[in-house]
Order: C-alpha cells, then structure tokens, then sequence
C-alpha cells in the first residue's frame, strides 16, 4: 500500500493530471477559434465548409476542411504556444548559466584566498 501512496503522491503524476486538463481546455479553445477562422474563411470564399466539394465524383471536400483546420491549428499551437515556450526557456537558461558562472567565479575566489592565507 506504501508503493501505491508513493506513486500516487509522486510530483510528475501531479504535473501530468494538471498538463492534460490545461490541454483539455486548450483544446477547447483552439477548437472554437479554428471555427471562428473557419467562418471568416466561409464570409471570404462562400462557404466555411468544403465537404461537400466533390470534383468529378471524388469526395475530396473533407480532406480540404481537416487540412484547413489542422493548419489553423498547428499555427495557434506554434505561435502561441511553442514560441512563448522557448522564448521564456532560453532566458530561464541563460539567467540559469550566469548565476552559474557567478557562483563559479566566487568559489575560486574564495579558494584562491585559502590557499593564499
């Protein structure tokens, strides 16, 4: 039973419950404002939706409304998402190495003065 609370209470099973109803939500989002896009698509060519377009026979319609939303998608992911990310990631690292470099600077310092004194 210890084994099971241990896992249970184990940080990164916290940080994946929370992960995946942030993207539950987020997918929400995405989702309503794919179909947003997806209107202001249909005021400019006609019609939001394609899947009826069927040139000779072929019912090609779908295919061109999933490939619409799921570039509207990846672009919503990329630029607000993945971007944001690295961005605040790289200035996290670089403050991360001077702090470092700091510390590191300091400690010969202070082994310089030892072995002097």
């Amino acid at each position: 039973m210890k084994g099971f609370k241990d896992f249970l209470m184990r940080g990164n099973l916290v940080e994946i419950a929370v992960g995946l109803i942030i993207a539950a939500s987020f997918g929400a989002v995405v989702t309503t404002f794919t179909a947003v896009l997806m209107s202001l698509i249909g005021k400019i060519f006609g019609t939001p939706n394609f899947d009826t377009y069927r040139p000779g026979g072929v019912p090609v319609g779908e295919f061109i409304t999933a490939v619409v939303s799921f570039v509207i998608l990846a672009f919503i992911v990329y630029f607000f998402v993945v971007k944001p990310y690295q961005a605040m990631r790289e200035r996290f690292t670089q403050e991360e190495e001077a702090t470092t470099e700091e510390s590191v600077v300091l400690l010969r310092e202070i082994r310089d003065s030892l072995q002097r004194g």
